[in-house]
């Protein structure tokens, strides 16, 4: 297509250089006839003179037509400019050639007709170069904004003016009362399409005035070329008379028409225009308002907006903006006034009980305090931006003339300190869900992390048999338990209590899921470990959180288990040889509490017991025996105790699930509070093969 396009035009060019050339060979040599005395001119082809000009005049026209663009943007002075520069400014240089003729004749004193053939073919030449050239500059710009139906107008005037070439073409006289009428309807047609002149609407104030040089500058070129060939017409040694081609008069008539009404359009809305800019300005802030969630900015952003389109909207000489911090006041932004002022203005606000207040003041020369402050300005605006709960910031606006904040422009004041509230309530409630959602992710891989701390399966053994439960009261609790195989016949089982909850308690299971391990790796006593523990995480807990915990140490062999308690709940046992339920009601204090080693030491004791086959241990948290009832009442000791009496006989599992079963029914469905966690490890009877 663009092949295709460039083909054309070069096709069209060469066609119009062509035919005016010879309409320039065909106009000097019957200039030459005639200025042989011959009378008539011997080569006088007046229907060759006229379809050279035909050619001529169609091939620039279609070549500035495939050569103007669609229009881009809204760059309306780039396109007059566009046209004087290059088309506009041919009258000027037809005036100068023309010029620069008679001043050569009136030094030579001699007249050279053929030389006034060649400057008059040449003006012909850029008469229709600008012609062409405003003519599709002007459609561009007449259908900015078009219907349909100022696109079908637009054609048939093209296709009207077209067909009046035929005039020329056939030699007719468009003067003639025949053709007459329809050359005044095509006057009315293009008084009517010269109407369309919605581009001048978005035109600033400053764009207008340019384009009212420019537009002078255009129609001075359309006066000069009309006077140039009316003036020429008069001369009797001219062979060829422009004026007569119909399809300029109608070309000319609708460029000059059209510039001169957008001439006169943007001369009369000159004076309206600030307003409109001002209209215009003020939507756009408040639509720069309204997207700044969209765009990702920030609080500071906003404000910066704000305060920037309310002085624009406002045109007030001086003010500032206080952002409220900690319900303090911060002067952020400041414009024509100084700190003392402020100051001042302050503290006389604070003693009319006037603060943080949507406050409107168009006459500060009658109020007396401000008439002591003998400052410059006589009205004042103060516009809050908050909401029925929070304040986020106060804006003061002030002016130098009385009733400086009329209705019409508080309105537009307080329609964006609106929207700036709403833009902050959403970009706050954004950067809240923000950093909900970081907090759930954050949860998401601390609970990731306490799943995988606690063993999903503990070791098979003949000697025993282990049954486990757990379940956090949030996303991540601070339950944990462990096992580690010491030896072939020894294990060790831990089970603890983060103070706190969710990720630090994830890190503080993580930190002691390695010190077991890393301690244990040498074989020490509960008692010993619980120390070395404590020291360890002396070091590392904050002054405000501790962990409690129980270490057990089951030897198959020996058929006897040692614990110590660092502040853990109490052991629950079944012992089968006496058929009973106990406690084991041990001394002991959660780590990190103390953290003088030697101190600590004092806390702590170590038990070693002989179990028997059949004999059931319950290992729990204070979830299990804290737990509430509906009525507030606690599961506790006792019925736990209770819960093992009627439950030992069972495997470890049942005796599990019943416990478990019967907290539920205790606390009712979906009714736990705190992390619940529960081991239940039963001795079986002594193997023969071991």
């Amino acid at each position: 297509m663009q092949l295709y396009k460039n083909n054309a035009k070069t096709l069209l060019a060469t066609s119009a250089v062509i035919s005016w050339l010879l309409l320039l060979v065909y106009v000097l040599l019957n200039a030459e006839s005639k200025l042989a005395g011959a009378g008539v001119p011997g080569v006088a082809f007046p229907f060759l003179s006229n379809l050279l000009n035909v050619v001529f005049i169609v091939s620039v026209f279609l070549f500035q037509r495939l050569h103007t663009d669609m229009l881009k943007g809204i760059d309306f002075i780039g396109y007059l400019w566009n046209l004087f520069s290059k088309a506009g400014v041919a009258a000027y240089l037809s005036v100068a050639l023309y010029l620069v003729y008679r001043v050569y004749i009136n030094y030579a004193e001699v007249e050279y007709t053929l030389l006034l053939h060649v400057v008059y073919q040449i003006n012909f030449g850029l008469l229709v170069l600008f012609l062409s050239k405003a003519f599709y500059i002007w459609r561009q710009l007449l259908l900015y904004h078009k219907n349909k139906f100022l696109q079908i107008a637009w054609d048939w005037f093209e296709l009207l003016l077209a067909a009046t070439l035929l005039l020329t073409l056939f030699n007719f006289n468009y003067t003639s009362y025949v053709f007459l009428p329809l050359l005044a309807l095509m006057g009315f047609y293009i008084l009517f399409l010269c109407t369309n002149l919605k581009w001048v609407a978005y035109l600033t104030f400053n764009n207008k005035s340019r384009s009212l040089v420019l537009l002078g500058a255009i129609l001075l070129s359309c006066y000069i070329f009309v006077r140039f060939f009316y003036n020429m017409s008069d001369n009797e040694s001219l062979v060829i008379d422009y004026t007569d081609v119909g399809f300029l008069l109608l070309a000319m008539l609708f460029v000059g028409t059209y510039t001169l009404a957008a001439f006169l359009v943007s001369l009369f809305s000159l004076p309206t225009s600030s307003v409109f800019e001002q209209k215009s300005e003020d939507l756009l802030n408040f639509q720069r308002l309204s997207l700044s969630i969209q765009q990702g900015q920030s609080e500071a952003q906003v404000y910066d907006m704000l305060v920037e389109s309310t002085i624009k909207a406002s045109d007030a000489s001086a003010a500032w903006f206080d952002i409220i911090r900690n319900s303090d006041p911060q002067v952020t932004h400041v414009l024509n006034i100084n700190e003392s002022q402020i100051k001042s203005i302050r503290h006389l606000l604070q003693a009319y009980n006037i603060h943080n207040m949507d406050y409107i003041n168009n006459n500060l020369g009658r109020n007396p305090g401000f008439r002591e402050l003998t400052l410059p300005w006589k009205s004042m605006a103060i516009l809050p931006i908050k909401t029925s709960k929070h304040l986020s910031g106060v804006l003061y606006l002030l002016k130098d003339v009385e009733g400086g904040f009329d209705h019409e422009t508080v309105n537009v004041l307080r329609t964006f300190t609106s929207q700036t509230t709403l833009t902050i309530e959403n970009l706050r409630l954004v950067s809240e869900s923000l950093q909900n959602e970081r907090y759930k992710e954050e949860l998401k891989i601390a609970t990731q992390v306490q799943e995988s701390l606690n063993p999903k399966t503990f070791p098979t053994d003949s000697w025993f048999e282990i049954s486990t439960h757990s379940v956090a009261a949030k996303e991540v609790g601070g339950d944990f338990y462990d096992f580690l195989q010491l030896s072939e016949s020894r294990i060790a089982i831990i089970i603890g209590d983060v103070s706190g909850k969710g990720i630090s308690a994830a890190f503080h299971m993580a930190q002691m899921k390695g010190i077991f391990h890393g301690l244990m790796q040498q074989d020490m006593a509960p008692s010993e470990f619980m120390k070395q523990a404590n020291s360890a995480l002396s070091r590392c807990l904050e002054r405000t959180s501790f962990i409690t915990s129980s270490l057990y140490i089951i030897d198959y062999r020996m058929q006897g288990f040692m614990f110590a308690r660092a502040g853990h709940c109490h052991t629950l046992y079944y012992n089968s040889m006496m058929d009973d339920v106990f406690y084991f009601k041990t001394d002991g204090l959660g780590l990190g509490i103390i953290r003088d080693d030697k101190r600590y030491a004092a806390h702590i004791r170590e038990m070693y017991y002989d179990y028997n086959p059949g004999d059931v241990m319950v290992i729990y948290t204070d979830g299990i025996v804290e737990a509430r009832s509906p009525g507030n009442e606690e599961y506790g000791e006792d019925r736990l105790q209770y819960m093992l009496k009627q439950t030992y006989h069972l495997e470890a599992d049942d005796i599990k699930y019943a416990i478990i079963n019967d907290v539920n029914d205790f606390t009712g469905p979906d009714n736990v509070y705190d992390d619940q966690t529960l081991l239940v490890i039963k001795f079986r009877p002594i193997q023969q093969n071991t």
